[in-house]
């Protein structure tokens, strides 16, 4: 069987978080919401803390926190700040 968002020409969109307390919450109300896990949360070797979800489309989404992102107040990640 095919998992949602795997196959030819698949990209996952990224939604990041301020704090790696943050991923599992908004990762379980995406599923609440329709989504379908892909891969709970957890710490890859190269730092922080992710975990996908596929939306009802079948699009992936990772979603992160990143020690070394600094975010602004409306939530934006801002590079070289």
């Amino acid at each position: 069987m095919k998992r949602p968002g795997h196959g030819p020409g698949s990209a996952a969109l990224a939604h990041n978080v301020r704090t790696r307390e943050e991923v599992a919450p908004v990762i379980e109300r995406l599923v609440a919401a329709g989504g379908t896990l892909l891969r709970a949360a957890d710490a890859p070797p190269h730092g922080g803390f992710r975990g996908y979800v596929a939306d009802p489309d079948g699009h992936a989404w990772e979603i992160a926190h990143n020690p070394g992102f600094t975010m602004d107040e409306a939530g934006n990640v801002r590079f070289g700040v």
